[in-house]
């Protein structure tokens, strides 16, 4: 079992910096309101492909600075599949030193040998609370129907573990077969079903699957990532021709399978207007709803229990 060993060094950096922040409130709506940020990216000495930003490293450092300027507490760090096993080694370390700050959906490869043990013990990394893959490149754009993933939606069923799936056009459909299936297991949609990066598109055309979605809300174990919104838009901000697309979502899914997010790193606007989007500019979505939206209902989907560093 690993777990997270900091030196002496390293914990008094995290704690100087919680400290900072903790001092440096940003003022956003309902004070108490938790703003969790259910999709975030980190990487080092590579690039992410387009559209996400050209630079060399997005680390930890970076994340929390952006997260303190906009108001945002702690973040779903899922490290980019298209990038290799290294980005999940730099997520542990993220939730490690951080440990309210960050938790983790990761990735592995589902053919491993050891895949079986590899579920099954997944929780032993620190911060690891399930999966997300894209399954949208190369090989993997058929394991949606080809059997590869049969094994792993039982296990991770049985693991508990959730899963994040960036599904879009039939395979909406798809992630509700396999909901039903396993009626135990957790799933989530990313960026509304309209999926993700380049080959995202925009305004009517990025939610022609909005009938699917409401669909697949039928199925309790399914939830929605709300994330990526301004990126649908071809409208300045606040991207008012698709408020009513997210509020149709909303109102199959409910507010505790709705999860506020961004994909930040490939955003065309500031990481504040990210949050002010939705905590500003959408008069139907308040109270109650608004907080479990924004946070609340992501760290319960999750069962992640945040837990200061030491």
């Amino acid at each position: 079992m690993r777990t997270c060993r900091l030196s002496a060094r390293a914990r008094r950096s995290s704690r100087a910096r919680l400290s900072f922040l903790s001092a440096n409130p940003t003022e956003h709506a309902g004070a108490a309101m938790l703003i969790v940020d259910s999709q975030l990216h980190l990487w080092k000495d590579t690039k992410m492909g387009l559209p996400h930003r050209q630079i060399p490293n997005f680390l930890v450092s970076d994340a929390l600075a952006e997260m303190g300027s906009a108001g945002v507490d702690c973040a779903v760090i899922h490290p980019p599949g298209t990038l290799g096993g290294p980005t999940n080694a730099l997520a542990v370390e993220a939730a490690c030193a951080y440990p309210d700050k960050f938790c983790i959906l990761g990735n592995f490869d589902p053919k491993s040998p050891d895949r079986e043990n590899i579920v099954a013990r997944w929780r032993d990394r620190p911060g690891m609370l399930g999966f997300r893959f894209t399954l949208s490149q190369g090989e993997q754009k058929s394991w949606w129907t080809d059997g590869t993933l049969d094994w792993f939606w039982p296990a991770c069923e049985k693991a508990g573990l959730v899963v994040g799936l960036l599904a879009a056009g039939s395979n909406i459909g798809v992630v509700g077969k396999i909901a039903e299936r396993h009626p135990g297991l957790k799933l989530h949609i990313d960026h509304m079903g309209c999926g993700g990066g380049a080959g995202a598109g925009k305004d009517d055309a990025a939610f022609a699957n909005v009938r699917d979605m409401v669909a697949v809300a039928k199925c309790p174990n399914v939830g929605v990532k709300l994330s990526g919104a301004p990126s649908l838009s071809s409208d300045p901000y606040p991207y008012r021709n698709i408020h009513g697309y997210i509020r149709q979502i909303f109102e199959a899914f409910g507010p505790d399978r709705c999860f506020w997010g961004t994909d930040l790193t490939r955003m065309p606007c500031s990481y504040r207007q990210c949050v002010t989007l939705f905590t500003e500019e959408m008069s139907w979505l308040k109270g109650r709803d608004l907080e479990r939206v924004m946070g609340g209902a992501i760290v319960d989907w999750l069962g992640w229990k945040r837990s200061p560093a030491e």
